[in-house]
């Protein structure tokens, strides 16, 4: 008796642990699914490009996150300064931002927020979101953009310059410009 009463008692639990147990996908989707980490990550990095010996770039940043896959990038979520350098060693230009991201596959950096660039005449460019083609060499802008120098302030809508901010120009100017005869 007792036997048969032990049997049905195991019966009756194995019973109810696998009727309780229920198999949602969704639910283990959420827990296992892998979230967009990076691949690697770094604190107060340090980066040279150089070409034939001669430094080209230096970044640094607080922090980077590189992110593999088809649309591979590198993320500055806590800013970057970036340094432009000629053939003679010399920096012509700096770039700071308070958030960054290079995509890989374009070569193309996107810098947000507090965007300041300042080339070696002391020419110092503000706006909020800037984009840097290393291919073609070229920053632009297509939004508010101020261009501080010792004798004038221009503003305007969008701009395109060159790399070490030496040459540039405004898409829609805006503010006073004197003109030398």
């Amino acid at each position: 008796m007792k036997n048969k009463s032990l049997l049905a008692y195991s019966f009756c639990c194995l019973t109810f642990l696998f009727s309780a147990c229920e198999t949602d996908i969704d639910q283990i989707n959420l827990i296992t699914a892998t979230k967009n980490i990076p691949s690697e990550s770094g604190k107060n990095v340090l980066i040279v490009y150089s070409d034939s010996a001669r430094i080209k770039m230096k970044l640094s940043a607080p922090q980077l996150d590189h992110f593999d896959g088809e649309n591979a990038y590198v993320e500055f979520p806590k800013g970057v300064t970036v340094f432009f350098y000629n053939d003679k060693n010399k920096m012509e230009s700096s770039l700071k931002a308070n958030y960054a991201i290079r995509y890989e596959k374009s070569n193309m950096m996107e810098a947000k927020n507090d965007v300041i660039v300042i080339n070696n005449k002391g020419e110092k460019l503000n706006t909020e979101h800037l984009f840097w083609d290393e291919k073609k060499e070229l920053i632009y802008s297509d939004v508010f953009v101020k261009i501080t120098t010792k004798d004038e302030i221009i503003m305007g809508e969008g701009l395109e310059s060159n790399q070490d901010f030496s040459r540039y120009k405004f898409k829609k100017i805006k503010g006073t410009i004197s003109v030398k005869q």
